[in-house]
């Protein structure tokens, strides 16, 4: 069946047409909250919703606007991102700081074996120490961009950059 025509029925509350653009377009949404979310369940609770909300507002649809995988996933988008700022999400993240593991988690001075999974840090070990502090702090330690910039006295601006350019430095290397 042509899209144009499944969305049409999909707009006119066709059950059929609402399992065959699920069946379609479900792994992306996932994906795309999951990104977002970082937990499964939540993810596909969250997916679950979007279609239900997209059924309930498919009339707000309109193919002149753009295509209709853009519009779903922007409602898939701006869900996962809801469910992020809720209380309830928070509150459920709260457990996972790594301030409630202790004794667990070994120090996180250097780049550790544990963390260096795909092999990765000999490569970051062989660029320049500015890249270094910055890529540990940002990809093995999960610092986040502010977090960074706090901890190493400097501008966020610059931290940005500096991943940026030693990121494509150490891409660089690794494709070579």
């Amino acid at each position: 069946m042509q899209l144009e025509i499944l969305i049409e029925k999909f707009k006119q509350k066709d059950e059929k047409a609402f399992e065959a653009l699920y069946n379609m377009y479900s792994d992306s949404m996932q994906g795309v909250i999951y990104n977002i979310v970082r937990d499964a369940d939540i993810a596909e609770e969250v997916m679950q919703d979007v279609f239900i909300k997209a059924w309930n507002n498919a009339s707000s649809y309109s193919s002149e606007k753009g295509r209709f995988f853009t519009w779903i996933i922007n409602i898939a988008r701006n869900a996962a991102i809801d469910k992020t700022r809720s209380k309830a999400f928070k509150k459920s993240k709260q457990n996972l700081d790594a301030d409630f593991f202790v004794d667990i988690l070994e120090t996180n001075e250097s780049l550790d074996t544990q963390t260096d999974a795909i092999g990765i840090a000999k490569f970051v070990n062989k660029l320049a120490k500015k890249c270094i502090e910055v890529i540990e702090l940002l990809y093995f330690k999960g610092y986040t961009q502010l977090e960074a910039s706090e901890a190493l006295d400097m501008p966020i601006g610059t931290i940005k950059t500096r991943n940026r350019n030693c990121i494509q430095e150490l891409r660089n290397m690794v494709l070579k």
